[in-house]
């Protein structure tokens, strides 16, 4: 138990701790480390890797940024689950008072619970996942129909904010170094549906080779742990289907 004295009294007053499993290591190995937390009010993971970074070890390297779940940057495994430790409350993943913490799946480390993004991303790039101009700076701007079909359909992944949660939560990402994975292609299913973008065709082909859209096993992962409940598994589909109706298109 932690103890603290109470100055009033001038007795002493025991707090419950937690028993909090951190990952430390880099690229070339580590293992866990246990620390034990004082138990707070409304406590959250990243309020218990703070703590243990402020109070305990100094050298813990972590990622965070808003706090509030908008940047996604605190992304971490809890208990071996992808989740924003900035919303997730200790008391809902306690098991026997304890919580591991460890870094990201799916990703390089860098030193401790901080991954390396850039593979992440660079699946961005791979997946024709950027926009492909169809005016130019001096071309007078065409409005867009918020109600149309495609753009219904392109806003329905547009709230991702890369935080790698569906990433981390692919077993095929596991199984397949190649495998875009679900944000990447989401992005690509994104501008496809976008009346602004002129790259139909050039992410179609991105996504249809070697560890594009058809890699997908339709596990759902991605899905089922997205922080922001958006569906990528629902985006792949109809890349797939597009990929498919655009093969048999070409050899007609």
């Amino acid at each position: 138990m932690f103890c603290h004295g109470d100055w009033s009294t001038g007795l002493s007053l025991e707090r419950e701790e937690l028993e909090v499993a951190i990952w430390r290591g880099d690229a070339t190995g580590g293992g866990f480390e246990a620390f034990r937390v004082p138990a707070q009010d409304s406590q959250t993971v990243l309020d218990v890797v703070a703590w243990v970074q402020q109070n305990e070890d100094p050298t813990l390297s972590y990622r965070f940024a808003c706090r509030v779940g908008m940047c996604g940057s605190c992304a971490m495994m809890v208990n071996g689950v992808p989740r924003w430790t900035c919303r997730t409350h200790v008391k809902k993943v306690l098991k026997d008072k304890k919580v591991t913490v460890a870094p990201l799946r799916n990703l390089p480390v860098i030193k401790d619970l901080a991954t390396d993004m850039d593979p992440f991303f660079d699946k961005w790039i791979k997946a024709a996942g950027v926009h492909h101009p169809s005016k130019t700076r001096d071309d007078p701007i065409e409005p867009v129909d918020p109600s149309s079909a495609t753009r219904l359909e392109a806003d329905t992944g547009i709230e991702c904010i890369n935080c790698s949660v569906c990433y981390a939560a692919c077993d095929t990402v596991t199984g397949n170094a190649e495998y875009l994975g679900p944000a990447a292609l989401q992005r690509a299913w994104t501008l496809y549906n976008d009346a602004k973008d002129a790259g139909q065709q050039t992410i179609l082909d991105a996504v249809a080779g070697n560890g594009g859209c058809h890699n997908c096993h339709s596990q759902g992962s991605c899905t089922l742990h997205c922080p922001n409940e958006l569906n990528p598994m629902k985006a792949i589909a109809g890349l797939k289907r597009a990929t498919a109706a655009s093969f048999f298109k070409k050899r007609k």
